[in-house]
């Protein structure tokens, strides 16, 4: 008997049938049966589904006579399911990588419950994800089971069928089935949540709820919406032949009213001309089901009372008022907007025509984040070194309260951000400033860039269909604010100079965010691993991979689970995402278990370079920073092909070639696993790798890069005068991380 039962009702989903079957049959957890109920439909997605049962025995196919609806087709998977537990997906929907395994984890941790409450995102067809609105209900139960008798709230979750897990024993016992119609998932739902002696929660996102661009049967218009009267009806006919459950009708009752009003307010469900009949429809149910003394709720007690009394005309009327009032709300902030915008243009314009500050710098990283990267390291050294120069960082309001204590700041589009911008003659960033900064004779702009270039950059993404969605005549008009350019090797100041073919100075420097990695001690590194809880004789590796151009989201290319697992105790695994991507749940869930560190939200990279012993990555350029350490670098590329053709390199990594490939290539978790397993992440052939890619890319970093760029910028020095490259054989690198005996032991 399997753990889970999969019920997968298709009908007319061929483009998106497989995606759903491989997120259920690639996920970790196996034990499970996937139960496909071909509900008629008349595309390919039978044919599919026929092709998964031959080659998968955990998928059985049914395929019904006739049509008969998502209802009916669920109902009949259910009736063939052996699982100890059912839970419902939709053919267009999916499961997130781990999903089934934490479900199995917190049913076990909640004592086998009647029902489980899972979380979900939804996904939308132009690439945006949002999380439910669930997640802190659902994470403040933690393994505490309850009913809806001692936790009504519960009965506020979103209820459909497919964010629960439901115990077959009990699904069978209270004769739980489907509805025929629309809005199926309503009585269903509801009837499990208020039977269940013991309903547990989990905050993990488990599925992924598509928002299909049309086809959607909820989001047409249309006489089928008007399925949600005998739903409901069914609803409160199990209640009346359930009477000890009479106590939750007031909770339902109003769910029900909420959830008319709800669709009888939107465009894409109840068509204009369908209102008056559907109010008539809705105010008959009030009549029928309203429970004795019931008071409605305070934020909808208007529309309550309007129903009771079958007032359609003032419901009409109250709401052409509503509209109306939103309109006029939208209009007046569309006129504030446009007022501000015309009042900060004049005032930057009036504070361009005032002279400029020779003492005022302003300091910006990765589109106003906070104080970070090379524009950080460059404000410290010019505090040393040009004490007369007054720094000034632009930061976003969110990311003002993290900045270190002192810190002077602007944020953007208030009347000082463009006072600062008007007045000061120094400007530094590791990317464009926006374009509506203009640049007055006598400002100097300093471009530090964010990494050495592996994918291809500038000009040269035009031929490139993921990354050319930009303007590139806009693109160059931004470069050409530059006056100079900091790089860290010849092969960055050679692509520079082919993408961005403006008339700046390129400042060989070295990057300045990698002079720590010559500077650092062994007690700074000491103490970083404290912070991070690296416990003395474990390695710590970084894995770091970089973002997707085409993909919209976080997606993870690693079973970070088995992964961790396949190392074992001897090894922990730092995990940063990129900065592009917002937090991820499942990441927080391993680190939760203590299997990984998330490090995503670590404020400092340069920090976690000194605290790891190795790094594994894909396609970052955080390869050609880590190289300055002369620590161990794998290079894990699972989908190097559609990365270089996507968005194309400058050459390729996973040659083998000295100076292309800084260490073991990998592809797949067993490789990788294998790697660090018989050691050849730190053997001869990785050193040499590793040494032939440092004398390509780590040319200038010495640890004086910062020092150059104030000298040559801020105090006008000659270049020939800055001073001189430390040779790569002669250079202090950080000291190794502490292993074993807590002495510094060098891994590579």
């Amino acid at each position: 008997m399997p753990r889970f039962s999969v019920v997968v009702p298709v009908f007319k989903v061929q483009g998106y049938l497989r995606e759903c079957l491989d997120s259920v049959l690639s996920q970790s957890f196996t034990d499970l049966e996937v139960i496909a109920v071909d509900d008629r439909s008349p595309d390919g997605s039978g044919r599919i589904l026929d092709e998964y049962a031959a080659r998968d025995p955990r998928v059985r196919v049914l395929h019904l006579p006739e049509n008969g609806g998502l209802g009916r087709a669920r109902n009949a998977g259910v009736e063939r399911a052996e699982g100890d537990y059912l839970l419902f997906l939709d053919s267009d929907d999916s499961y997130l990588p781990g999903a089934l395994a934490a479900m199995d984890r917190q049913l076990t941790a909640c004592g086998e419950p009647d029902l489980l409450v899972f979380d979900h995102q939804r996904s939308y067809w132009w690439g945006k994800t949002v999380p439910s609105m669930f997640g802190e209900q659902l994470a403040s139960t933690g393994t505490r089971t309850s009913s809806v008798t001692g936790n009504p709230e519960l009965l506020g979750l979103f209820h459909v069928a497919w964010n629960k897990a439901y115990r077959r024993a009990f699904y069978q016992r209270e004769g739980l089935a489907f509805e025929p119609g629309l809005y199926e998932d309503a009585p269903l739902g509801n009837e499990a949540m208020i039977c269940a002696e013991t309903i547990g929660c989990l905050s993990r996102i488990c599925v992924d709820y598509r928002q299909r661009y049309q086809g959607a049967i909820t989001c047409s218009p249309g006489r089928k919406h008007f399925d949600i009267f005998p739903q409901y009806s069914s609803l409160f006919g199990f209640l009346a032949r359930r009477p000890e459950l009479e106590p939750h009708r007031p909770m339902l009752f109003e769910r029900m009213m909420s959830h008319y009003l709800f669709c009888l307010r939107r465009a894409d469900r109840v068509r204009p001309a369908d209102r008056r009949a559907y109010f008539r429809q809705a105010a008959l149910h009030y009549r029928t089901h309203v429970p004795q003394d019931f008071r409605p709720p305070r934020h909808a007690a208007r529309d309550f009372r309007l129903l009771a009394r079958r007032s359609y005309a003032l419901f009409a009327a109250r709401e052409r008022v509503r509209r109306a009032g939103g309109a006029v709300r939208r209009a007046k902030g569309r006129l504030r907007s446009r007022l501000g915008r015309t009042y900060h243009r004049f005032y930057y314009a009036f504070q361009r025509r005032l002279p400029l500050r020779p003492d005022l710098a302003v300091y910006s990283a990765y589109w106003d984040r906070g104080v970070a990267c090379s524009p950080a390291a460059i404000d410290a050294k010019a505090r040393e070194l040009a004490p007369h120069v007054r720094p000034v960082w632009i930061v976003r309001g969110s990311a003002a309260g993290e900045l270190p204590p002192g810190t002077d700041y602007v944020v953007p589009h208030s009347r000082r951000y463009w006072r600062t911008l008007a007045r000061a003659t120094y400007f530094v960033n590791n990317v464009n400033f926006p374009d509506h900064v203009v640049k007055r004779p006598g400002q100097r702009h300093v471009m530090t860039h964010h990494g050495t270039p592996l994918k291809s950059m500038g000009l040269d993404q035009q031929p490139y269909p993921a990354a050319a969605r930009m303007s590139f005549g806009q693109l160059l008009r931004r470069a050409e604010r530059w006056d100079f350019s900091v790089t860290s090797n010849p092969h960055s100041s050679e692509v520079w100079d082919r993408a961005f073919p403006c008339t700046y100075e390129d400042v060989p420097s070295g990057y300045p965010r990698n002079d720590r990695f010559a500077t650092a001690t062994h007690d700074e590194i000491a103490a970083i691993r404290a912070s991070l809880g690296i416990l003395p004789g474990r390695i710590a590796l970084l894995y770091a991979p970089t973002m997707r151009d085409y993909r919209k989201d976080y997606v993870p290319w690693l079973d970070l689970e088995r992964l961790s697992a396949g190392l074992g105790d001897e090894y922990v695994l730092l995990m940063r995402t990129h900065y592009y991507y917002g937090r991820d749940q499942a990441l927080r869930e391993l680190h939760e278990r203590g299997l990984i560190q998330d490090v995503s939200r670590y404020p400092s990279t340069e920090d976690l370079c000194l605290a790891a012993d190795a790094l594994i990555t894909d396609y970052s350029s955080l390869m050609f920073d880590y190289a300055n350490l002369d620590r161990p670098l794998v290079v894990h590329a699972p989908d190097w092909e559609t990365y270089r053709d996507t968005r194309s390199v400058y050459f390729d990594l996973l040659s083998g070639r000295p100076g292309e490939t800084p260490g073991p290539v990998t592809r797949n978790e067993d490789e990788l696993t294998a790697v660090f397993r018989t050691g050849t992440w730190k053997g001869p052939e990785a050193r040499a790798l590793r040494a032939a890619f440092r004398e390509r890319f780590c040319v200038h970093d010495d640890g004086l890069a910062a020092e150059r760029v104030v000298r040559r910028v801020l105090l006008g020095e000659d270049p020939s005068a800055l001073p001189p490259v430390v040779p790569l054989a002669e250079r202090r690198t950080a000291p190794a991380p502490q292993a074993g005996d807590g002495a510094p032991q060098p891994l590579g």
